[in-house]
């Protein structure tokens, strides 16, 4: 009976799916490779080792010669571990062991401060993508930023089925060609299909970490640290579907209580609070009648273990800026305008923001410093000064 609703509602989940138009033309603990130490460069300091743990999602096994998404097929002319493959973009160093591995954080800023950028929703390769990746290049240079939380929705429209596919170069290595800083990436609803539930697709995702300098995704979650601060991916795509949540919840809470950080930031697609046209979790759509494609399970997931246990929620989904007050116990935020953007709908009379805006495409640099949080606002057409910036004080410091 269940999966004849789900299929009767496919045209209502697919609204929930749906970004909108864009008003722009614009863990098994296994690592997918060791993070490169940094240098005194702002944007190429190093955090610590990631930690990962097994999602069991029924993934493809990308040591099966005979899995269609293996990109080691001995059967692919272009098999990107031969090194006579003149198409061949891994590194012959890199480390495909699959072992645990970690770095240490050298060069500035230091033990107590980390700089990076947080931005979603960029897989489109558009105009909108290369206008925002030329001011954090800018930004970056003059700020310091050790890396970017890339917060899903990094292939539009249906995600990739492969680590060979030709959009890791067009909708990322090439827009953020001149950025020399790691990516840790997390998943979106369009980066599993048309309705975001073909769980094989995450795969093609954790292999590219094989053969990029820049994109780092050992698992569909997983965390790191950086200076005080540890930092944790979850899937909110998979927690959208219930699909996965114990795994999930287990993980999260294992983190947080084995953690020495002062400070906590988890990054995930969905948001919780949000003023665009998604919405809040659990009112997704404004169908907040419908189970599943209201994003109820969001918002358990975010009320049972995020809130008052993390100090900041870092999400995409709706193409905006907001910068949300603390709300049960936590900060959040939305940077979902890496690509493009879309008006605010305002249907859920959440509190004043701190900020917001959502006319031209941009991103968010922050910096934690001891316990005080700096963010600043920046869009495409502006590198030179913030549209907007604010300094708070996270809690537990």
């Amino acid at each position: 009976m269940m999966r004849w609703w789900l299929m009767g509602c496919a045209g209502l989940l697919c609204v929930a799916c749906d970004d909108g138009a864009a008003t722009s033309s614009g863990g098994g603990s296994s690592s997918a490779g060791e993070a490169e130490a940094g240098t005194s460069d702002p944007q190429t300091t190093a955090p610590t080792g990631v930690d990962t743990q097994d999602s069991n999602s029924g993934n493809s096994d990308p040591t099966d010669p005979t899995d269609p998404t293996n990109p080691t097929d001995p059967t692919d002319p272009t098999d990107p571990t031969d090194p006579t493959d003149p198409t061949d973009p891994t590194d012959p160093t890199a480390d495909d062991s699959g072992s645990d591995s970690s770095s240490s954080t050298t060069g500035e800023p230091g033990d107590n401060v980390v700089r990076f950028i947080a931005l979603g929703d960029g897989g489109e390769g558009n105009d909108g993508q290369y206008g925002v990746a030329d001011v954090v290049e800018q930004v970056c240079a003059e700020r310091g930023c050790e890396f970017a939380l890339y917060l899903g929705d990094n292939f539009y429209d249906v995600g990739v089925t492969s680590a060979m596919d030709e959009q890791f170069q067009d909708k990322f290595e090439m827009p953020y060609a001149d950025l020399d800083l790691p990516f840790y990436i997390t998943l979106g609803n369009h980066d599993y299909g048309t309705l975001g539930n073909e769980w094989f697709k995450s795969q093609a995702q954790i292999d590219y970490s094989q053969y990029s300098d820049k994109w780092t995704m050992p698992n569909e979650w997983y965390s790191f640290e950086a200076a005080h601060v540890t930092f944790i991916s979850i899937d909110s795509a998979q927690l959208f579907w219930n699909h996965n949540v114990g795994d999930q919840s287990e993980f999260l809470q294992g983190v947080l209580a084995g953690t020495d950080s002062q400070h906590t930031v988890v990054f995930a697609h969905h948001p919780y609070i949000s003023n665009g046209p998604h919405g809040n979790a659990g009112n997704y759509e404004g169908i907040s009648f419908i189970p599943i494609a209201n994003g109820e399970n969001v918002e358990d997931f975010v009320n049972d273990e995020v809130c008052g246990n993390v100090d900041v929620y870092f999400s995409g989904h709706d193409h905006s800026m907001q910068w949300h007050p603390e709300t049960c116990g936590t900060h959040f935020i939305v940077s979902g305008s890496a690509a493009k953007n879309t008006d605010f709908e305002n249907r859920d009379n959440n509190p004043e923001p701190l900020y917001q805006a959502y006319e031209r495409p941009g991103f968010a640099w922050v910096e934690i410093d001891g316990s005080t949080m700096t963010m600043a606002w920046y869009d495409m057409d502006n590198a030179e000064t913030p549209n907007f910036e604010h300094s708070i004080e996270l809690g537990g410091g």
